[in-house]
Formats: C-alpha cells, structure tokens, sequence
C-alpha cells in the first residue's frame, strides 16, 4: 500500500513499505513536516524552479538519496555534491520499489541566476502498481489524453492555482482527459498570484463524476 503525503505547494511525498519518495521538495513550506523521520531514498524535481527544486540538496545529502531530474537540473545539482541521476524523456526507470517515466510538462524552467533548467517535466510513478501522475507545472495540452491511453493513471495531481499553471477550469478538463479515478489538487493558495476557489473546483469536479480529495498540509501528521 502507497501512503501518499501531501507537503504543501507541489511536494508530495510517497511511503512504500519503508521507504519514502519526496517529489519537489519544498519542505520548509510546511513545520509540521519533518524529512527526517522518513527514510527517503529518492527525490524527483520537476523543473528549475526554486519553488520545486526547494531543499532537494540538504535532504540527499543527509539521507544519502537520489536526486532525480532532467540532465540540466542533474548536473547543477550535482555540482553541489548531491548524488544525482540524469534522465530524459519517453523511456521507464526503474528503482527496487518500483518505476517513474518523464513526460513533457507545457511550462518554463530556469535556476535563480537565469540560466536554463532544461525542459520541465510531469512525472509518472509506477509503485506497487499504483499509477500515480505528478503533473509539476504545466498548462492544459492534449497529450493528457495520450497518457490516459498509454498509462492510465490512477490517481492525478494537478495544479490548480492558475497564473502560471492550469487553473480550476482547465484542471476539470486535464482530469478527464487523463481518466483518473482520483484528484489531488496542488500549486495553490501559496502566494497571492496562485489563490484557487477549491469549491468551484470540487463542483465542477463532481460533474465529471471524479472523486477529488483534497490533502490540507496542515493536518498533516
């Protein structure tokens, strides 16, 4: 069974057995989460940005974990003496917990100096064969409905503050699209450019006849 933990923002971490898994790891967005009482092995980053990119250095350095990402994003963090593992596009990884496959994410990608984070990314993990969709930052585009047809993912989560990412309306659609039976929402309510109308997102929700949970940070335990 996959436990899944909602951090706040887009940081998300899953527990298999007794190991866990941080996605975009801005954990100093939330007290009440500690890395350290998880015996994270791997961590995945979306994109460049600070917001995703977040405190993935210090925790692989202190556990002794992976860092996930796309080469650009590999490479500069590895310069800051993180174990790192560079992947492209199209193709499953496998780890002994199970296995993740990038896919192209609609959004920009640069590190704080300016410079090029590569191609930003959605991530697809396939852990004891729950399908689980991270879709990072990223607009509505129609290869949702592809993933749905090759991957058919279980569970989705979706950004839905807008500004810089999908918003509640076009999160509905991306739902559809990709066929999950379950949406997380996330990337929302952060800052003021992101503020989302979770109501309006679980009634337009329930016409799509798809169940929508939503994981407040803080409550988390």
């Amino acid at each position: 069974m996959v436990d899944i933990k909602y951090i706040g923002h887009s940081a998300f971490e899953f527990t298999t057995k007794e190991k866990s898994i941080i996605v975009d790891p801005l954990v100093s967005i939330n007290e009440k989460y500690d890395y350290k009482n998880s015996n994270i092995t791997d961590i995945f980053v979306t994109h460049a940005h600070s917001d995703h990119i977040g405190q993935a250095v210090e925790i692989a350095k202190e556990k002794d974990a992976t860092i996930t990402a796309v080469p650009e994003i590999a490479k500069r963090l590895g310069e800051q003496e993180a174990k790192t593992r560079a992947v492209g596009f199209g193709s499953w990884i496998n780890y002994d917990w199970g296995r993740v496959i990038f896919l192209p994410a609609h959004h920009t990608s640069s590190f704080d100096d300016g410079s090029y984070g590569g191609v930003a990314a959605s991530i697809l993990f396939d852990i004891e064969g729950l399908r689980i969709f991270h879709a990072g930052d990223t607009c509505l585009h129609s290869e949702f409905k592809t993933y749905k047809e090759l991957y058919r993912p279980n569970i989705a989560l979706l950004p839905i503050g807008g500004n810089y990412t999908m918003d509640v309306e076009h999160a509905v659609v991306a739902a559809d699209w990709l066929g999950a039976k379950t949406v997380i929402p996330m990337h929302y309510n952060t800052f003021p450019e992101i503020q989302a109308d979770l109501t309006k997102f679980l009634q337009l929700m329930q016409v799509n006849n798809t169940q929508c949970c939503i994981l407040n940070p803080e409550e988390i335990k």
